[in-house]
């Protein structure tokens, strides 16, 4: 089996080297990657050694992108070997050279040699960043410009990645959460339709034969299945059109707004939506204050970048007060959208010169409220559907034997 001569960088930076059986360089380049490196240089024992002309190619295979789209994870894994080669002394150019052949976005490697051409053609990174807005935000292009500025890149580019991987951390947590609740609803309520659309129906024909008064509960599980087998289509209309329009409507400024404050004032839940966007705020604030970007430029992000027009407008209120020179906690406490525990640290963070430190320990502490919301959610949430389906079903099943017994008795 051929044997390759590789130069690979690990997470922390550091050079490594070594030879890996493979039977093909594409195949070497995978096995390599599965020990957690990032490959530079992969080159034929048989090219002539390791040293020389041979030893400076950069790696010629291109691994095969997976799919065609850029997802949170392609961006988060370029941004942290982007990170791990310019801190190692790669150059920019050479960085991008060698992630392109390793991403597994198709449309990736695409966006990484624009980069190139445009950095080539005498662009800086943030300004070649900003060529892609739709998949580069805000936030990296002002965290990548503030490095390019300070000469720090590979710090900033580190933080961003740490940012990237937190973010993405929590958000797959949420979702690991919400997905048990949903199979258990969708389940509990196909049990119940196939109950009221196939088995109902199948009684209901036996006890004509019968000849007999139904009991009211009997007769009333009939009727509502007769009623839903009839008008079934209509009633998947009538949802898709209620979905359909509620989506309409809130996708303008005015339903958002009004979808968003009835989000708020939600009894249990509103507490978890307000905590979860004060949480991404405290987080893009303590990342673009650590890395040196002005806090005006900080607010505007941030602003721009959370999901909630609620917010979006209080943190831009928050900006024009602190343009005038006032303080930031004077303009959170009249917001009252914020707890006094984030007002009394931002206000801590303000006079000792520690902002980004105090908004990292509200990120903290909102992740774990977050964490603990939902565990205590999922731990209620399933039992109470496991009762309220377990009852729906024995309802149904005690009506359709009522009239069985009365048989029963009847012949006894």
């Amino acid at each position: 089996m051929p044997k390759f001569y590789y130069i690979a960088r690990n997470r922390t930076g550091n050079k490594e080297t070594g030879f890996e059986d493979a039977p093909s360089q594409e195949d070497a380049v995978t096995r390599i990657q599965a020990k957690g490196l990032i490959v530079v240089n992969v080159i034929p024992e048989d090219s002539g050694g390791i040293t020389g002309d041979a030893a400076g190619k950069l790696v010629k295979v291109r691994l095969k992108p997976k799919h065609g789209r850029i997802t949170s994870e392609d961006l988060m894994l370029f941004c942290r070997q982007l990170a791990t080669l310019i801190g190692a002394g790669v150059t920019i150019l050479m960085s991008l050279e060698v992630i392109s052949k390793q991403v597994a976005s198709r449309r990736l490697y695409d966006v990484s040699m624009d980069l190139k051409k445009s950095m080539e053609a005498g662009l800086s990174f943030h300004e070649a960043l900003a060529a892609h807005p739709k998949i580069f935000s805000d936030l990296w292009i002002n965290l990548v410009e503030s490095g390019e500025a300070s000469g720090n890149l590979a710090v900033v580019l580190n933080r961003l990645a740490a940012y990237l991987e937190k973010e993405a951390q929590f958000r797959n947590k949420i979702i690991s959460a919400l997905v048990y609740p949903a199979i258990l609803t969708l389940v509990g309520f196909g049990a119940l339709l196939i109950l009221s659309l196939k088995i109902i129906p199948t009684f209901a024909e036996i006890f004509k034969s019968f000849d007999i008064t139904l009991p009211w509960l009997t007769q009333f599980l009939v009727n509502v299945s007769t009623f839903i087998k009839k008008n079934i289509l209509l009633l998947l209309f009538l949802a898709g059109t209620g979905i359909f329009l509620f989506r309409q409507y809130i996708h303008t400024k005015v339903g958002r707004i009004n979808f968003e404050k009835f989000q708020f004032k939600m009894p249990i839940f509103g507490e978890f939506f307000l905590a979860f966007n004060i949480e991404k705020f405290s987080s893009e604030m303590a990342t673009l204050l650590e890395s040196g970007v002005p806090i005006l430029y900080s607010l505007e992000i941030s602003g721009r970048s959370v999901n909630n027009l609620i917010m979006a407008e209080i943190i831009r209120k928050i900006k024009d007060d602190v343009r005038e020179g006032k303080p930031m906690r004077d303009s959170l406490e009249r917001s009252g959208f914020f707890e006094p525990m984030v007002i009394q640290m931002v206000s801590i963070g303000e006079e000792i010169g520690e902002l980004p430190q105090m908004f990292k320990r509200i990120n903290s502490f909102y992740q774990e409220y977050c964490d603990t919301f939902l565990a205590r959610f999922i731990s209620m949430f399933e039992p109470f559907v496991l009762i309220f389906i377990g009852g729906a079903i024995g309802t149904m099943v005690i009506g359709m034997f009522l009239p069985i017994f009365e048989l029963a008795k009847i012949s006894g």
